[in-house]
């Protein structure tokens, strides 16, 4: 069975079988590598994407699941100018330390931003929470998207 999927824009067949999760297509068979497997479970936020504009985790959701929607990984979320903004300020603030959940945050920041322009603290931190980072690095995070609302 072939799905079709539009990945960062671009139309894509899929000849994966279809209750392969969305991770490992992106990984595997489309070589987007920038879409972390971190617990397996939908759990940790590592492996989120956006799809049709809303945060979406793609480590055990089938593939079948997402046919006919637009996905966008981190790969394309500088294609958008908030994307573009969530990055920089992520930089600026070095919100990144071991750099794994930094895509799954990056993604979800870009969401929250592109529904909800200037958010405050609680509704940023709700968002957030999904998402996991054994490094420590949320106060950064936190900042880093303060700072992209707020340009």
């Amino acid at each position: 069975m072939s799905l079709r999927l539009t990945i960062n824009g671009t139309r894509h067949e899929i000849l994966s079988e279809p209750d392969t999760p969305l991770i490992y297509v992106l990984r595997d068979e489309l070589k987007l590598k920038g879409t972390k497997l971190g617990c397996g479970l939908e759990q940790c936020g590592a492996c989120a994407v956006m799809i049709d504009g809303k945060v979406a985790l793609s480590c055990a959701t089938p593939v079948e699941v997402f046919d006919g929607q637009e996905i966008t990984t981190i790969e394309g979320i500088a294609d958008t100018e908030i994307g573009k903004r969530v990055q920089q300020a992520f930089i600026a603030q070095t919100a990144a330390q071991c750099g794994y959940c930094t895509s799954g945050l990056v993604v979800a920041a870009t969401a929250l931003l592109s529904e909800t322009p200037f958010p405050d603290d609680a509704t940023t931190s709700t968002a957030l929470t999904p998402h996991l980072c054994r490094c420590g690095s949320h106060p950064r995070v936190l900042r880093a998207v303060k700072e992209a609302a707020a340009t």
